[in-house]
């Protein structure tokens, strides 16, 4: 007989309640976590944020390693400001996450702050589609970003229409061609070509601008022509379009090389357009103001002799005496009336199509100024359409860019003429035949260049019989203006003295 005693199975019977009673505990526990536990920690996440950023961030063990003895304080960053770098960093990290699923077609201008490899502060404004893609591309610039934000003054000017964006002087373009086509020539990628030219372009905020701009849109992808073109104003429709067509032949050096030498002779024969225009201007101007002078300053005191002397006066001296008191007591009415007039001619002129092609009519009518006008208007037209037909640009995008590079609305009006006969089938010559602008030998040279096969040969060669036209033309206004010039101011001026002396004949009679 066994006699082992038999134990009561208190932990089976106990289990239930045990498994009851910790359940209860970590359901309150739980309850306990979300309904205070998170809320508290939250709160106090909050304070000691607070006091962290009040603080300066001191404590933080982030890029705490000791500024290099040889840079100068004024450059290097201190260890707080890295501190506070480190911080914005990984706000700016944040917000780039929440704009990965946005994908936005329209740009806007960012300013970003960052330090270089040398660990000096860099900071600007570029015009990018998001934070993500410039901020990559800065990274790659070697630019190490902690701040991209958007800036609101940039976007405001951009949606009125007063952005910073200019268009480049002709002399900036041939410079800017010139410097692409020798590093493309030397073996450099296009790419590495723009972000040298940026580094040279340090020094000239605008340049470093547009040319950041041009390598960020390369390193997205787009074409070099695209690239060109998505800086708005800033480069000519006929060079784009040139380039455009120089990517899809593989000619691109060559093409910059022609617009290169293009914009030369194009700066050339606008230097000479405004030498002509500027000069007998300036000579008007010049005899007008002597004339003034004359009349309301050295007049009146002849008139004070007269008056003293008790001399009658009479006949055209008196009408210069008269004509003399009256600019004399209404200088400043007139002066304004002109500066009045001036301005409306002005606004008339920009704003007013119909007004500013009469003016322009009116000018191309003028003996010897006409000529001129209508030999730079033909030389423009003919060099572009040539350079247009030898990149292979089409006959219609040609007609449209030659249609915003000249600013004479008699040509315009021509060009929007060839455009619709070119539509309906006709020939380009059509449109130039029996016009009083066209002259006789380039409207035939047009015919023969279309019936040969070779107008923009034929273009190329009216381009530079009328350039040596306008050359010569504006050689002699120079020549014989200055002389004729000299000679009217100095007989007018010689008449009204002699008008306002001769009383003095009188008076000496008198004396004697």
């Amino acid at each position: 007989m066994n006699n082992k005693k038999i134990r009561f199975p208190f932990n089976i019977i106990l289990a239930p309640f045990i498994f009851i009673i910790s359940f209860i505990k970590h359901f309150f526990i739980g309850i306990k976590f979300v309904f205070f536990d998170s809320w508290f920690n939250r709160i106090n996440y909050k304070i000691k944020e607070k006091e962290f950023k009040e603080r300066g961030l001191k404590g933080s063990p982030v890029l705490t390693k000791s500024t290099p003895k040889k840079e100068s304080p004024a450059e290097i960053l201190s260890i707080s400001e890295r501190q506070k770098i480190a911080y914005e960093k990984r706000e700016l990290i944040a917000q780039m996450q929440r704009e990965i699923n946005t994908r936005k077609v329209s740009k806007e201008y960012y300013e970003y702050f960052g330090t270089d490899t040398s660990g000096r502060k860099v900071k600007g404004v570029m015009s990018a589609t998001n934070k993500i893609t410039l901020h990559n591309f800065l990274a790659n610039e070697g630019i190490d970003v902690y701040s991209i934000k958007k800036a609101k003054k940039e976007n405001f000017l951009k949606k009125i229409g007063l952005d910073s964006e200019k268009e480049l002087s002709i002399k900036d373009i041939i410079f800017w061609l010139t410097q692409v086509s020798t590093y493309l020539k030397a073996g450099i990628t296009l790419n590495d070509t723009i972000k040298l030219m940026t580094k040279q372009a340090l020094k000239d905020p605008q340049k470093c601008k547009l040319y950041r701009a041009i390598s960020y849109e390369l390193t997205l992808g787009e074409s070099f022509s695209v690239a060109l073109e998505n800086q708005g104003k800033v480069f000519p429709p006929l060079l784009i379009n040139m380039i455009k067509s120089a990517e899809a032949t593989g000619e691109l050096i060559k093409t910059l090389d022609d617009m290169a030498d293009y914009y030369t002779e194009i700066d050339k024969t606008r230097k000479e357009m405004l030498s002509a225009i500027i000069y007998p201007t300036i000579l008007i101007v010049f005899a007008i103001a002597v004339l003034t002078f004359i009349m309301v300053y050295v007049i009146p005191e002849f008139i004070k002799i007269y008056d003293q002397a008790g001399i009658e006066v009479s006949g055209f001296t008196l009408g210069i005496i008269n004509l003399s008191n009256y600019l004399t007591s209404h200088l400043n009415m007139i002066t304004l009336s002109l500066l009045v007039i001036i301005i409306i001619i002005l606004l008339l002129y920009k704003n007013n199509k119909t007004f500013r092609k009469a003016i322009q009519s009116f000018g191309m009518h003028l003996p010897f100024f006409g000529k001129i006008i209508i030999y730079h208007e033909l030389t423009l037209f003919t060099k572009t359409f040539s350079s247009l037909l030898k990149n292979s640009v089409y006959i219609t995008n040609s007609m449209e860019i030659l249609t915003n590079i000249t600013t004479n609305e008699v040509y315009k009006d021509i060009m929007l003429e060839t455009i619709g006969n070119i539509a309906s089938g006709e020939k380009i010559s059509t449109s130039f035949y029996n016009k009083w602008c066209i002259p006789d030998v380039a409207y035939y040279m047009i015919v023969t260049g279309e019936s040969t096969g070779e107008l923009s040969l034929m273009m190329d060669k009216v381009a530079t019989y009328y350039g040596d036209l306008h050359k010569s033309k504006v050689t002699n206004l120079k020549a014989f203006l200055e002389p004729i010039m000299i000679v009217i101011l100095a007989i007018i001026v010689g008449v009204i003295i002699l008008a306002v002396v001769i009383p003095m004949f009188s008076l000496y009679g008198e004396i004697k």
